[in-house]
Order: structure tokens, then C-alpha cells, then sequence
């Protein structure tokens, strides 16, 4: 009969309760299971303060003020003053405006409101971005905390097993190979927990990179329900093209199909009217001008070409934009559901197979119908799948994240657009 090892199997209990209260995440919600408001708040103020957000929004501050200069008239008048003493004293004075004849200043506008439409999509795009590296970066955090706890439950479990075989290996009970097989176990403990550690001081580093005066102890937790995916009756093609960067290529078409407008009325002259009024000794001069200029050296045409060939440009990276789009989406719905599908699995059939396993293994060991080897070799199988199981509930967060970005619901997800 083999003695218990004291203290291990309390250690070994923690674990079957970690796997239990950090794992499950209980049954699927009949729909999708929203952010907590905690997580939402902390979110909001991560973004309103976020450098890169300030920057996106200051140049769309920036756009916006180029609209309204765009709007503005394209020439302003002119007044000149003419005074001649010689034979005679005379004394004009006239004022001079160039029509707008071709409509450029309505062209212009609509560049500039095409630009500012661009930078309001990349600001969209910019603010998703931090929000997703957020989440990513909360996942990360919130895995590596667990991973680090069952690395330590690791350590400790081979810690005491190594002592106990040092002591039955003095006693005559084991054989040095059997020591050795303790001490490799306890090693590799070791460095699994210093894996599990620098693994958790990356996580938050990837969090503080965005909020870097928040301590982690106040970083929310990601629901414990994993969401479900909406039914089919969202189309697909009007997701991807509300997707922040379908939308800035889209609207960068627009912008070109402006910029060949605005090059076609600069191809037009603009006439300078003028009127003039004055004396010349006790005579009342009157006069009326009019130019137009003649396009005869340039006639601008290289431009309009050149504008047209940038609209094709745009029209061709938009029509690929959509496509890799859409592809993005309907593989990111396919990736969370396979996820979803193993998660769902282990928590109906694998954690229940694993405390029936930790059960067994107990008792097998206790009536001494299992060796040391053996319960060693097993325990790590079972401490194995705990971590794999781990890792699948981040891979499934991510999946998930991946598709809230791909489908365009970064924002309903976070309670319907309280970020705007």
C-alpha cells in the first residue's frame, strides 16, 4: 500500500474546482449575450482617451473645417485706385470680380465633403481597432491569469511529489529512475510556470499599451456566457458595406468621381468683369471691362485623364475591399461556430470526463492499484487538457472578436452604439 502524499490531494481538489468555476460557462442564451456595463464603461473611457482615437478625430475636425473653406467663394473682388498728374490730373478708381462661370466652387465642396465622408470612415475604423485590441488584449489578460493559476497548482502538486520521491527513493521505495521522472516533473513545472507568468506580463502589456494608468485589478471581466451568432436574417452584403474600411473605400470613390468633376470645370474659363469710374480734369470717365482667358497653351485635358484613371483606381480597390470582405465575414462566422461547437463539447462531455478521471486516479492510488509512474504520467494528462481548455475559451473569444469586426457589430455589441 502506498502512503498519501500530504497536502496533495486538497491541491488536486482546487483544481478540479478551478476547472469547474473558471472553465464552465453554463448553457447557450436563447440570443446574443451583450457586454456587462462594466466592461462597456471601461471600454468608453479607454477610447475617448486613447491617443490614436484623438488623432483620428482631430482629422476629421480638421476635414470638416476644409468643407466649409471648400464652400466658401472661389474669388474674391478686387478694387483698384489710379491717380496720373501730367498734362492733364486724372483721378479712377474701379473694383473687378472673376465669375465663378464653371461651377467650380460647387465642385469643390463636394471633394471636400467626399474627403471629410473618408475621414469620418477611418476615424470609424481607427476606433474599432482600439476596441478590438482592447477585448483581444482583456482575453489575453483574463486567460493568463487562469493559465497562471493551474501553472502554480502544477508547480505545487510536483513540488511535493518530487519531495515525497526523494524521501521513498531514500527509504529504498523507488528506484533512481522513478527520482528522476519526479525531479523532470517538478522542473518542467517550473518552467511552465515562469512560461505562464511571462505569458500574463504580456497580456498586460498589450492592455497597458491602451490604458496605461489603469491597474489591472480594476480591468473588467469578459461575460461568462459566450454570445450567440444572430440568425440569417441579416444580409451579409449590407454588413460588409457598412464596414469601416468598405466604407472609406466607397467613399474614396465618391471622392474621385468628384475630383473628375472638379477637373472637367477647371477645363472651363472664368471671366474677370470690371467697372471703373473717374475724372480727368472736369471730365467724368466711365468705363466696363471683360476677359476671359484663352485656353489655348494648356487645355487642361492630361488632368481630366489622370482623375479618371484615379477613379478607376479607387472603384478597383473598392470591388476587392468588398470581396475579401465578405469572405472575412462568412469565414469568421464559420471559425466562432467550430470554436463554439468544441467549447460546447467540452463543457457537456469533457469536464465531466475529467473529474471522473482525477476521481479514479485518486482512488486507483490510494488502494495502490496504481503506480507512481503511472499516476504521475496521468496527472499531467489531466493538468494538459485543463490548459488546452484554456486555450480553446481564447481562441473562441478571439473568434468571436474577429467577427464582431468582420460583420460590423463592434458597436451593437457594446450596447448599441453608446461609443459614437
Amino acid at each position: 500500500m502506498q502512503k498519501p502524499f500530504c497536502g496533495l490531494f486538497p491541491l488536486l481538489g482546487g483544481l478540479i474546482f478551478l476547472s469547474h468555476a473558471v472553465l464552465a460557462t453554463g448553457a447557450d442564451t436563447a440570443g446574443t449575450a451583450y457586454a456587462d456595463p462594466a466592461l462597456i464603461q471601461f471600454v468608453q473611457s479607454v477610447v475617448e482617451s486613447n491617443p490614436r482615437v484623438q488623432a483620428a478625430r482631430a482629422a476629421l475636425e480638421a476635414s470638416s473645417a476644409n468643407r466649409d473653406a471648400a464652400s466658401r467663394p472661389l474669388y474674391n473682388p478686387e478694387l483698384s485706385l489710379d491717380l496720373e498728374n501730367a498734362a492733364s490730373d486724372t483721378r479712377s478708381i474701379g473694383i473687378s470680380q472673376t465669375l465663378d462661370w464653371g461651377g467650380k466652387r460647387k465642385a469643390r465642396t463636394a471633394v471636400a465633403e467626399s474627403d471629410r465622408l473618408v475621414a469620418e470612415a477611418e476615424y470609424l475604423a481607427v476606433r474599432w481597432k482600439v476596441i478590438i485590441d482592447l477585448l483581444d488584449g482583456l482575453a489575453q489578460h483574463q486567460t493568463g491569469l487562469e493559465r497562471e493559476s493551474l501553472a502554480e497548482a502544477r508547480r505545487a502538486l510536483m513540488d511535493e511529489f518530487a519531495t515525497l520521491a526523494k524521501r521513498r527513493f531514500e527509504a529504498g521505495d523507488l528506484s533512481q529512475v522513478e527520482l528522476d521522472l519526479a525531479t523532470l516533473a517538478f522542473t518542467d513545472a517550473r518552467i511552465r510556470k515562469a512560461t505562464a507568468s511571462a505569458a500574463l506580463a504580456e497580456a498586460r502589456q498589450a492592455v497597458r499599451s491602451l490604458t496605461p494608468r489603469s491597474p489591472p485589478a480594476q480591468w473588467p471581466t469578459l461575460p461568462d456566457q459566450m454570445p450567440v451568432l444572430p440568425g440569417r436574417a441579416a444580409d451579409p452584403q449590407q454588413l460588409v458595406m457598412e464596414l469601416p474600411e468598405v466604407l472609406v473605400a466607397r467613399r474614396r470613390v465618391d471622392a474621385a468621381n468628384a475630383v473628375v468633376d472638379l477637373r472637367r470645370r477647371e477645363r472651363r474659363p472664368d471671366p474677370t468683369i470690371s467697372g471703373a469710374g473717374g475724372k480727368e480734369d472736369s471730365s467724368t470717365l466711365i468705363g466696363i471691362n471683360l476677359t476671359f482667358p484663352l485656353f489655348v497653351r494648356n487645355r487642361f485635358r492630361h488632368e481630366v485623364t489622370a482623375a479618371m484613371a484615379q477613379r478607376n483606381q479607387a472603384r478597383q480597390i473598392y470591388d476587392d475591399l468588398m470581396q475579401r470582405a465578405r469572405a472575412r465575414l462568412v469565414s469568421a462566422a464559420e471559425r466562432y461556430e467550430l470554436s463554439r461547437g468544441a467549447w460546447r463539447d467540452w463543457e457537456q462531455t469533457g469536464q465531466s470526463s475529467l473529474t471522473r478521471q482525477t476521481e479514479q486516479l485518486q482512488q486507483l492510488w490510494q488502494v495502490g492499484e496504481l503506480s507512481t509512474t503511472e499516476y504521475l504520467v496521468q496527472l499531467r494528462q489531466t493538468l494538459d487538457v485543463q490548459e488546452s481548455a484554456l486555450d480553446l475559451r481564447q481562441a473562441l473569444w478571439r473568434a468571436w472578436f474577429e467577427w464582431l469586426w468582420a460583420s460590423g457589430q463592434v458597436d451593437a455589441w457594446l450596447g448599441q452604439g453608446v461609443l459614437r
